[in-house]
């Protein structure tokens, strides 16, 4: 077949090795020889044969290497980035000393709505129950609106005696529970009330909440006995450094069944209505903080537990 004539024709044959030494330079006359006689062996080709590929040569340039800008779309991330975080620090600065709400002002309040409103625009979690493990873990709780947990917040008023230490919610997101707790603290012990309960994903925001039981830790009682030297108790100022041998006595007595009263298994009780159930909304969600709205229309504020919000 010609074609396969015409390939032959064109075989490549290996050039003979010639030493430097051996070496010669090739004359304009054998070189202007060789060109034609390659050039008649590439005319050969039948014009029906298909034309070699051509090739383009575009040059790539890299932006970084060169300083170029960044991308639109990563300079609008860092920017939403720097904003939240400027907002939550906002946020922790208006909290601090409130109490969890029960000592912020109206003005306070206002302000405190206003910035979870703008950071639940912001919310880089849009589907929170697709991503349970960022829910996963104990969250504490730094402000609510929830007017009936108010009473309870209350109690931390008589100062020395009885205040809560600390309300958490823990969620277990393999088992798909929730636990609630609050930590009392007295000048004689502490102890804990919880309540244990099962939680169904409804939405990609929403999460149903069935109460199963109450648990009232054990006390655990104090080794050392701190006595102010005043308490205000209605409007007044009482003097109790006469009481100091009394408590001293108490102190006493109670070092010596620490031991057998915190060995004692905590009290359940278990919850059977069926009215003991209610629903949560996380409309913000990231590694250090969630916000999350109650059925009542309340507000939740929770940090995780060791995050920098809580320093």
């Amino acid at each position: 077949m010609s074609s396969s004539t015409t390939f032959n024709a064109l075989t490549l044959r290996p050039i003979p090795a010639v030493s430097p030494a051996g070496s010669r330079r090739l004359s304009p006359a054998s070189l202007s020889s060789s060109s034609s006689s390659f050039s008649s062996k590439i005319l050969t080709l039948k014009s029906g044969s298909k034309p070699a590929p051509s090739f383009r040569v575009r040059a790539v340039v890299d932006d970084d290497e060169w300083g170029g800008e960044e991308p639109a779309s990563s300079v609008a991330v860092a920017e939403v980035n720097t904003e939240v975080v400027q907002l939550k620090q906002k946020l922790k600065d208006l909290l601090y000393g409130t109490d969890r709400g029960l000592k912020a002002s109206s003005e306070t309040r206002a302000e405190i709505v206003e910035l979870i409103t703008q950071l639940e625009a912001k919310n880089p979690t849009p589907a929170p129950t697709d991503a349970l493990s960022l829910l996963n873990g104990k969250w504490i709780l730094a402000y609510t609106s929830f007017s009936q947990l108010f009473p309870l917040l209350g109690s931390g008023r008589l100062p020395e005696l009885v205040k809560v230490e600390e309300i958490s919610q823990t969620i277990d997101s393999e088992a798909f529970t929730v636990q609630n707790s609050v930590k009392f603290a007295g000048p004689l012990a502490t102890t804990s009330v919880t309540t244990n309960a099962k939680f169904e994903v409804r939405s990609p925001k929403r999460v149903q909440i069935k109460f199963e039981e109450g648990i009232i830790g054990t006390p655990q009682l104090t080794d050392s006995i701190v006595l102010p030297d005043k308490v205000e108790f209605l409007g007044q100022n009482i003097d109790l450094s006469p009481l100091m041998g009394v408590f001293t006595s108490i102190q006493e007595a109670a070092s010596s069944v620490v031991k057998t009263i915190s060995g004692q298994p905590p009290l359940k009780i278990p919850i059977g209505n069926r009215n003991a159930e209610s629903w949560l909304l996380t409309t913000y969600l990231d590694e250090e903080l969630r916000i999350s709205r109650g059925d009542g229309g309340s507000v939740f504020v929770l940090a995780k537990e060791g995050c920098s919000l809580l320093d």
